[in-house]
């Protein structure tokens, strides 16, 4: 705890008098107790009394908290607490509220029918609190004695309707003042044209502190500098928000980033912008308003260049570039991501940082590339920390320890559950010795990218395999209760494999389902493999399937409670080994994955299939086409030609025509 009573307040209250004096404007119009104090430099009052202090809480009913009471020592009152309280109570005027503003009765009704005694209590503040605002703008400030610690000290609650915001606590007396004393720097910081310059030995002494945080995040000891930096923010000190904004970013923070002025900056924009609207665009119930909001003061090139990568960044067509040496190490990183190899792009992005060229002082890192849709899902807050900890900037210090990978080298994890467990069914394609561009020339039908056009054989752009599914739906005009054609992402399976997967399969019918692995193993191996053992829909069933050069090697598929096997299978996926008791689906889907893990010496990606962006194709049916008999339904979609404004009729119009 901290010993409020060994506080010097009289050095404190005579700093902040003089740098209040000095910040007035010269020939400003002000009232006979301000001028007063001006010239005076002091915005205080005589000490009260012993006796003055013990009357006071004689007629309170109650002794005052001991940082108060030395305050009181110093100072009977206070003009100008902040920027919002013109006039602070001394022992005459504090009184007890007794809800005379009624908020008691308007915070009550705001509560819920299920709100905890908690919320009660805080809302009763008005009844019980110690009003100590006299004169103020609407802003009240009162002291609870039942929100009291260990050393008799009363926290302290301001609340301003014109905020919008619940009341602000402060731990005690003195923490309230320090935080008023902030507030004047903040609001003396941010002066309009014309005005004079605010500074004082405070200032000058937060900015070289905030010089020297600035170095030593580039040295790699963010940890250190982030606090100064914070410190620095409370007073309104330029640079510090933007610089620590920043540093919150590549922590994974994203709420109140706006990187201050520096986003305005010509010189940072190219870095700074990118990050901000990939966060606008992330909540699409943002009116752009909002961000013309955060580009205040900016010319008009660089509200052009916002808006163009907010464009970019929507269309997922964004693509993050820098200079030098790091910038090739970014080109490489992203060659990797693309394919699903995301601890390799991350160590390459760290490997090239040293390299790294700010764009000017206030540049702390490099950011922009948060925004790329391949690059960005590879920060994680542990993998921030790194690049922040690893000198560049050309600072000298020690590079922090390497963070561990995100992908486990195997397929194992494809059995845990996910966040919302939705996950309960999959199915992959693994085929040796080639690139996964090549996937699609293998595994579709001339029709890969789904939309119809036969150009199939052309992967999608990156994204994720929620975008990819959505854009596929809007794109499709036929839906056939036959056909099952996989929208997959593809990427590396570790050395020598590519991979195809579909994490969101259509239900398994093994009577008319048709393994691709024939196809994919044209000169080469193809392994398939389709899980369900934790299916919400219909019966347990798991599928592997391995062909070489065009025929089927081996193959078994586990449904309704049966095991159908074909070729001669290895020992090591022998399903009877597998299917005795599946009491524990998850644990014989994490054995058999192993299995297959560890006969063909392959992994999926993770990291790049959970949470990254991945090139889609769409492959073939996995299912024949209906025999004779069999009855199906196909869904045709057309869209509806515009009318005529006349209402004349088109060639369209007709029979069929929707």
């Amino acid at each position: 705890m901290t010993d409020t009573t060994a506080f010097d307040w009289r050095s404190f209250l005579l700093k902040w008098s003089g740098e209040w004096a000095d910040s007035l404007p010269d020939g400003e119009t002000r009232g006979e107790d301000d001028e007063t104090a001006r010239q005076a430099r002091w915005l205080g009052f005589p000490p009260a009394s012993t006796e003055r202090i013990a009357a006071m809480e004689e007629r309170l009913g109650r002794r005052m908290p001991p940082s108060y009471r030395e305050f009181l020592k110093v100072s009977d009152g206070w003009r100008h607490a902040g920027g919002f309280v013109w006039l602070l109570a001394g022992t005459e005027d504090a009184h007890w509220h007794n809800n005379e503003s009624g908020l008691a009765d308007m915070f009550e009704e705001y509560l819920d029918e299920d709100a905890g005694p908690e919320e009660r209590r805080e809302a009763d503040i008005w009844r019980r609190g110690l009003q100590l605002d006299v004169e103020s703008d609407i802003t009240h400030v009162l002291m609870d004695p039942e929100d009291a610690d260990e050393d008799g000290e009363w926290a302290v609650y301001t609340w301003a309707s014109w905020r919008a915001a619940p009341p602000e606590r402060h731990t005690n007396f003195l923490e309230f003042m320090r935080d008023m004393y902030r507030e004047l720097h903040s609001l003396r910081a941010h002066r309009s044209d014309g005005e004079p310059v605010f500074a004082n030995d405070t200032t000058r002494e937060l900015d070289a502190l905030v010089e020297e945080a600035r170095l030593e995040v580039l040295r790699g000891g963010w940890e250190r500098a982030v606090k100064t930096l914070d410190e620095a923010k409370e007073y309104g000190r330029p640079r510090a928000a933007g610089l620590g904004d920043q540093i919150r970013r590549l922590l994974g923070q994203t709420y109140m980033v706006y990187f201050d002025d520096l986003v305005t900056d010509p010189q940072y924009a190219p870095e700074l912008l990118p990050p901000l609207v990939a966060e606008h665009a992330a909540h699409s119930y943002r009116d752009d308003s909002t961000l013309t909001f955060h580009l205040r003061g900016a010319d008009d090139d660089v509200v052009s260049l916002a808006y163009a990568a907010l464009d970019q960044v929507r269309n997922g067509t964004y693509r993050y570039t820098a200079a030098g040496p790091f910038g090739e190490g970014v080109e490489r990183a992203r060659e990797l991501a693309r394919w699903g190899d995301t601890d390799g792009a991350w160590r390459t992005l760290i490997d090239a940082l040293p390299l790294w060229e700010p764009l000017g002082p206030d540049h702390l890192a490099p950011l922009g590339w948060v925004a790329d849709p391949v690059l960005g899902p590879l920060l994680t807050p542990e993998r921030g920390r790194e690049l922040l900890s690893t000198p560049r900037g050309g600072q000298a210090g020690e590079a922090p320890r390497p963070t561990a990978g995100l992908d486990p080298s195997d397929l194992a994890w494809l059995a845990a559950p996910d966040p919302g467990n939705n996950r309960t069914s999959y199915r992959f394609v693994l085929v040796a010795g080639v690139e996964p561009e090549e996937l699609p020339g293998r595994l579709a039908d001339g029709d890969g990218d789904g939309d119809g056009d036969g150009d199939g054989t052309v992967l999608n752009e990156p994204t994720t395999l929620w975008e990819a599914r959505r854009r596929s739906l809007d794109n499709q005009r036929e839906f056939s209760s036959y056909d099952d054609r996989a929208l997959m992402a593809v990427g590396r399976a570790g050395t020598g494999w590519s991979f195809a997967f579909d994490s969101d399969p259509a239900p398994f019918d093994q009577r008319r389902f048709v393994s691709p692995a024939a196809a994919a193993s044209a000169g080469t191996r193809a392994v398939v493999v389709w899980s369900g053992l934790r299916t919400w829909h219909g019966e347990p069933f798991f599928h592997l399937s391995v062909a070489r050069d065009g025929a089927e090697q081996y193959a078994f598929t586990y449904v309704d409670g049966e095991i159908r096997q074909s070729g001669e299978i290895p020992r090591a996926l022998d399903p009877s080994r597998f299917f005795s008791d599946l009491e524990d689906s998850a644990g014989a889907e994490r054995s058999l994955l192993e299995a297959v893990a560890g006969e063909f010496a392959a992994c999926l990606p993770r990291h790049a299939i959970v949470n990254g962006r991945l090139h889609t194709f769409t492959t073939r049916s996995w299912t024949r086409p209906p025999r004779d008999g069999e009855t199906y339904a196909v869904i045709r979609m057309h869209r509806a030609a515009a009318r005529p404004a006349d209402g004349e009729r088109t060639g369209e119009d007709g029979p069929g025509s929707r």
